[in-house]
């Protein structure tokens, strides 16, 4: 059996080399080829091309990339027409991927999404493409199953990939203890994207400037996720105020651990938040004429994955296109001075947890695929 992935940005890369292993220790004959990331390679993937690279998420960088992606696409045509998959497997990615579903449905080869995108909460029209070029919409998130059912959707709940990958996470416990002396330390988390990078540190810093001058025990501790990130944020404390900052690489879990609270850039590492059992502030800071079209099509009351699943303020959100530093700056103030206040988050995010942080989404996903493969085979002999 042969399955093609494709897989954009660092978390797909994650989610799709789990699933390859549970897919092979199922049945190890099984090949893996596709577009993705060094850790799907690690899986035991034949990638063709290192698509988690490609981190794109406007319009702009989109056109910078039109001929990178016009070409993988074309690539992928060809390995469908000469080599013939007998699955394709997205992962997230929407933008690419939609279009590697139109070659593979052209090419009468079934296609499951995992991870699929948020279409339910703004641009709803996408649910059509959806509906014609995907088979299987693999759910992440407990709602989702049935929202595509009501559309006429073929979709499994299966949970989110993300509870996976952290219980298998190892703290350094060197780290850990060159940093636990010493105040309360407060995580800043500006995002994976370089484009997220540049939109929001300016914000952090400034709720971090509201939080130590009211707490100047307050330490600060900002995970970058690339290098020229880190050099990119390091740049700019350097051309402001000092405050008592550091900035890493790689070491977002251990930062989590240490924290007492977290101001973080929306995305999914919400969830590794929610799991560590940390009371968070979540930012998404955007341009105002982004802000002012977003917002006549957004379709949801969260922007936040957490708040979506509790369908609930979990997590106070600030999706803006000003600084809100002085409220954010409060919310982490009020837990720091409360600890009532702050063990009421900490027992609610445990509860959540208990409701809906179970492990076992890829091997889920695994029977899943093969099961409905095994049997469409069947059918057809």
């Amino acid at each position: 059996m042969k399955i093609f992935f494709s897989a954009g940005e660092p978390s797909g890369d994650i989610h799709a080399s789990n699933l390859i292993r549970e897919l092979r220790q199922r049945d190890p004959s099984i090949q893996c080829e596709g577009f993705g990331g060094p850790l799907m390679a690690s899986a035991g993937c034949d990638l063709k091309y290192p698509l988690a690279d490609h981190s794109v998420m406007w319009f702009t960088e989109v056109l910078a990339n039109a001929t990178t992606f016009l070409s993988l696409i074309s690539q992928a045509d060809r390995y469908f027409r000469h080599h013939r998959p007998d699955a394709v497997v997205l992962v997230d990615y929407p933008g690419f991927n939609w279009w590697m579903a139109r070659r593979a449905k052209f090419h009468g080869i079934p296609v499951y999404y995992f991870v699929p995108p948020q279409i339910w909460a703004w641009l709803q029209y996408r649910v059509e493409k959806m509906r014609k070029f995907v088979d299987h919409v693999l759910c992440t998130l407990p709602f989702e199953k049935a929202w595509y059912a009501e559309r006429n959707v073929d979709a499994t709940y299966v949970g989110h990939p993300f509870f996976d990958e952290l219980p298998l996470q190892n703290l350094d416990a060197g780290f850990m203890k060159e940093h636990q002396p010493g105040g309360d330390i407060i995580a800043l988390l500006p995002g994976s994207r370089t484009k997220e990078v540049k939109h929001n540190i300016g914000s952090l810093y400034r709720t971090a400037q509201h939080i130590h001058q009211a707490r100047p025990d307050t330490r600060f501790m900002i995970a970058c996720f690339k290098p020229h990130q880190k050099e990119m944020v390091d740049e700019y404390l350097r051309t402001h105020a000092p405050l008592p900052i550091k900035t890493y690489i790689a070491r977002t879990p251990e930062i989590l651990e240490l924290a007492k609270a977290v101001v973080s850039v929306s995305g999914s590492v919400s969830l590794e938040i929610m799991w560590r059992r940390k009371p968070t502030v979540i930012l998404y800071r955007m341009t105002r004429l982004f802000y002012n079209v977003a917002k006549h099509f957004i379709r949801v009351p969260y922007i936040t994955l957490v708040n979506l699943i509790a369908q609930r303020a979990v997590f106070p959100e600030f999706p803006v296109h000003q600084c809100p530093a002085p409220q954010m700056a409060e919310h982490v103030l009020g837990w720091l001075s409360d600890p009532a206040k702050y063990q009421a988050k900490r027992d609610e995010l445990t509860a959540l947890c208990h409701e809906v942080a179970k492990p076992g989404a890829c091997a889920r996903t695994a029977d899943y695929i093969l099961e409905t493969l095994r049997a469409s085979k069947t059918r057809a002999a």
